[in-house]
């Protein structure tokens, strides 16, 4: 049996890949299997994959929302957006929760023009600037006159002193990140050029997808016990990870969310950080 991607290239059906993304939520051996089972119950040669998505997500959230939220980090981060601007401190929370210190929104004098920089980080003396490209559909991807633009821009701001975190710094390196991928010519370009990158399923061992699971470091967004507007009105109050929902539930007081639901809100919340 053959599915469609989002491009509209048809593959053949991997069980295993499905059954791998089933096993990352924490659903245990018996739910992956009864969920395989139903959801091939329901497919069809060509069925696309967000239509497989739909279903295995719907089997998960009969069980668990928080196994449903984690099977739904990718679309979380998409609705970081429609600018991006929330994506680029959750970034920033990324780094910041391994140890480097962040400051986000920055704009600096280059040797030639001056630039708006998205993200500035540091760790054992080494400052890198951090370039945000965010997508707002499954669709986009980075091409490689995303590295090649970057590239240009970080040369002309490495050429010079900046103020960060103290005085008189230079930028000692550069990462892309984006939330979706990078094509292949992005990727040559940049491992070419010393640039790193960081996306969804790339490098392969310590992608994003990687360092969100591996720090429990969830967006709110992937909450299914939350409404659009209620994300949206917690990220501008800067709680921006699940985690921070558990340390300090004021911001769901603040936005007018009932004691009841708050429960079920830090329950989910607690779920999908493997607390309970």
């Amino acid at each position: 049996m053959k599915i469609t991607k989002h491009s509209g290239h048809k593959v053949p059906f991997d069980k295993e890949k499905l059954k791998l993304s089933l096993k990352k939520t924490g659903a245990g051996t018996d739910l992956i299997r009864d969920s395989l089972v139903e959801i091939e119950k329901q497919m069809y040669d060509g069925i696309t994959t967000k239509e497989i998505y739909k279903l295995a997500f719907a089997i998960l959230k009969k069980t668990s929302n928080g196994f449903a939220a984690r099977y739904n980090i990718k679309l979380a981060l998409q609705m970081l957006g429609p600018a991006g601007f929330f994506f680029e401190k959750f970034i920033s929370r990324l780094y910041a929760e391994d140890g480097f210190k962040t400051k986000i929104n920055l704009t600096l004098q280059g040797k030639c023009v001056s630039h708006e920089v998205d993200i500035a980080i540091i760790k054992n003396n080494i400052i890198t600037m951090i370039e945000c490209k965010f997508h707002g559909s499954k669709e986009g991807s980075s091409d490689v006159k995303v590295p090649m633009y970057i590239l240009s821009r970080f040369n002309d701001l490495k050429a010079k002193r900046h103020t960060l975190f103290s005085n008189n710094e230079t930028f000692d390196s550069c990462i892309i990140v984006t939330n979706n991928r990078f094509t292949k010519d992005a990727q040559d370009f940049a491992n070419c050029t010393g640039i790193s990158l960081l996306s969804w399923d790339y490098p392969q061992d310590n992608n994003l997808k990687n360092k969100i699971n591996k720090g429990v470091l969830y967006p709110i967004t992937c909450l299914t016990t939350l409404s659009t507007v209620e994300k949206e009105k917690l990220l501008i109050l800067n709680q921006i990870l699940v985690k921070d929902l558990i340390d300090d539930s004021q911001g769901l007081h603040k936005i007018g969310i009932s004691k009841n639901r708050i429960k079920n809100i830090l329950q989910e919340a607690s779920q999908i950080c493997k607390l309970i």
